[in-house]
């Protein structure tokens, strides 16, 4: 087990210390304007009256089966990662085994029988996954904090690294408090071969009526000797990204929120334009997408974040990398891995939309 220290921790007693917490509540960096009744109201009509286009695949999405035999015969001393999908990944850091955002219901609802189900299974289930060093948690969302999940990591996790506020929540789904490490933005954890940040994001929380803002939100930087990572969590665009490309960049790996953006909440979710230059921002080498392929968030066309990105990668002349969920992507091999990449979505798009990309469904593989 790597041997970690805190650095500039924040005790229990002391929210009201933290960098951005005031009345009661966490604040974004820049202000903007909340959605009130009014503007929530007409958001949940457009739901029951927009015509719903391509918003579920109609064909199985491609995924790659995982086994422990496969992930414990990767080499050590390299910084390995698999998209599970959404926004969950797993890395192989020195050994150890790291989850960020760990999602594996069915839905991404506090209901078992409502809400937005998973296009996909995940490649691998919790109960065959080796014994996890670290759980990252980027807020407190139910597509990015999934009760179930951490109930059935909470024994074979060794620590839980989570935004003020979110430790709450996980000692009632049974974490031991010893277990849960919480940052403020711009904490860092140092130990023998890795530092870990908690770094700002323009978002915000809560998981039912009343307790908005309650808890924080961010975005985590992982830095190791062999590879550093960037994980953007949910945000809309901002100058953020570049503060923390200047303190900690550059990074060989980006994953960045691309899906689920909107005109009505601009603030808060970022275009996938808007996503390729927070990659730029953050000085990452190679991009991979992530928020996307899993869920129906929003009223976008499931594939089209991956499109749109596609494109704007192109257009920024920047390296992109769309795996397949569940495919092991190694950071020593990784250019190599983007020279092969594979549009795998394309052979689910319906032809028309297909053909108004310039590309066919055989390209795709």
């Amino acid at each position: 087990m790597l041997n970690t220290k805190i650095v500039a921790n924040v005790d229990a007693t002391t929210l009201t210390d933290a960098s951005r917490y005031q009345h009661g509540k966490f604040h974004n960096v820049h202000a903007f304007e909340q959605p009130g009744l009014l503007k929530t109201l007409e958001i949940t009509k457009r739901y029951f009256t927009e015509p719903a286009v391509d918003k579920v695949p109609a064909k199985t999405i491609p995924l790659l089966p995982l086994s422990r035999q496969q992930l414990d015969a990767l080499p050590d001393n390299d910084l390995h990662f698999v998209k599970l999908g959404h926004s969950s990944v797993l890395l192989k850091v020195y050994g150890e085994y790291w989850l960020l955002d760990p999602v594996f219901s069915q839905r991404a609802s506090p209901f078992s029988f409502l809400g937005p189900k998973r296009f996909h299974q995940t490649p691998i289930s919790i109960a065959e996954l080796p014994a996890i060093a670290k759980v990252l948690i980027s807020h407190n969302h139910y597509d990015h904090l999934d009760k179930a999940s951490i109930k059935q990591l909470a024994a074979k996790t060794t620590q839980f690294l989570v935004p003020l506020g979110v430790e709450t929540d996980l000692q009632k789904w049974g974490v031991a408090a010893e277990k849960i490490q919480r940052f403020d933005w711009w904490q860092e954890q140092v130990s023998d071969n890795a530092l870990i940040a908690f770094t700002p994001t323009q978002h915000f929380s809560g998981r039912g009526i009343g307790d908005g803002n309650n808890t924080l939100w961010g975005s985590w930087v992982i830095k190791t000797l062999a590879g550093a990572v960037y994980f953007s969590g949910d945000s809309g665009y901002f100058d953020g990204f570049k503060q923390i490309g200047n303190k900690y960049g550059p990074f060989d790996v980006s994953f960045i929120e691309t899906g689920a953006y909107d005109n009505d909440w601009a603030h808060i979710h970022m275009t996938p334009e808007q996503s390729v230059q927070a990659h730029l921002d953050v000085k990452g080498q190679v991009m991979v997408p992530v928020h996307n392929g899993t869920f129906d968030l929003a009223f976008h066309a499931w594939y089209e974040p991956l499109e749109r990105v596609s494109a704007a990668a192109e257009q920024a002349d920047t390296a992109l990398l769309t795996p397949e969920f569940g495919r092991v992507v190694s950071v020593s091999q990784l250019h190599n891995t983007v020279a092969q990449n594979s549009f795998w979505w394309r052979a689910l798009m319906p032809q028309a939309e297909l053909a108004a990309t310039g590309a066919t469904a055989a390209a795709a593989q």
